[in-house]
């Protein structure tokens, strides 16, 4: 199956390099190049790709509007190219919809394997790289009062759990061990949390765990998990 693929950046070298690497891979096709996110999201209308390479910083409609309209309007997979370590738009990126994220300077190889990954409908970042970056942008809401939110109603008490662990940067793996069961179960818990809440991934649903309070900034991770020293690779479902 061929990856169509639509790339954003309003650098005109940066978004041409890109478009090279990715089109010379035999499974992917660069679709359409736009210079700002308007271009971006009317590309996505017309070609209708599997991914939308979006820089985060881009004239007109930047990288996260582009990235909602196109989430809200269509199954294509955003992936976000950013400064990481000093862009503040990490946070917001991913409550619209972005699948991943990648260094500007991300290496060719990276760039290829990073369009691989969301394409199969896996997560670019690790869940425990997702957890330090909301904690960071949610750090001031930490100090109001825990309420119960309404959207955590439809979940089953072990559904919780595993959205609990999820959140804290756990892996299937370690959740299995964590509640002692299968990583089948797991992954039929995972499935559930996301289909009830609505989540397209796995970063989605460590967002929904710090907006409905069920975790907030700072919580202790759970006894012998090792999810916080994880490794950023890809999150699957």
């Amino acid at each position: 199956m061929t990856i169509r693929v639509v790339v954003a950046d309003d650098q005109e070298l940066v978004r041409s390099g890109f478009a090279m690497i990715l089109d010379a891979q035999p499974d992917i096709e660069v679709v359409a190049e736009a210079g700002d996110g308007g271009a971006a999201v009317d590309a996505v209308r017309r070609h209708a790709p599997d991914i939308a390479l979006l820089d985060i910083r881009m004239p007109r409609m930047d990288g996260i509007e582009a990235c909602r309209a196109i989430s809200a309007a269509s199954g294509c997979r955003t992936v976000m190219l950013t400064t990481f370590d000093s862009d503040e738009y990490v946070y917001d990126a991913l409550h619209a919809g972005a699948s991943g994220f990648l260094l500007k300077d991300v290496r060719r190889d990276d760039l290829v394997h990073a369009v691989r990954v969301v394409a199969r409908g896996d997560s670019l970042l690790a869940p425990s790289v997702a957890r330090r970056l909301v904690e960071q942008y949610t750090r001031p809401a930490t100090a109001r009062a825990r309420r119960p939110d309404p959207r955590l109603d439809a979940l089953t008490a072990r559904e919780r759990e595993t959205l609990l662990l999820l959140a804290r940067g756990l892996s299937n793996a370690e959740i299995a061990a964590e509640l002692v069961v299968s990583d089948h179960t797991v992954k039929t818990h995972v499935g559930n949390v996301l289909a009830k809440l609505g989540l397209r991934d796995r970063i989605q649903a460590v967002i929904c765990a710090y907006e409905t309070g069920l975790v907030a900034a700072g919580d202790p991770p759970p006894g012998g998990a090792a999810g916080a020293g994880s490794s950023p690779a890809p999150a699957r479902k």
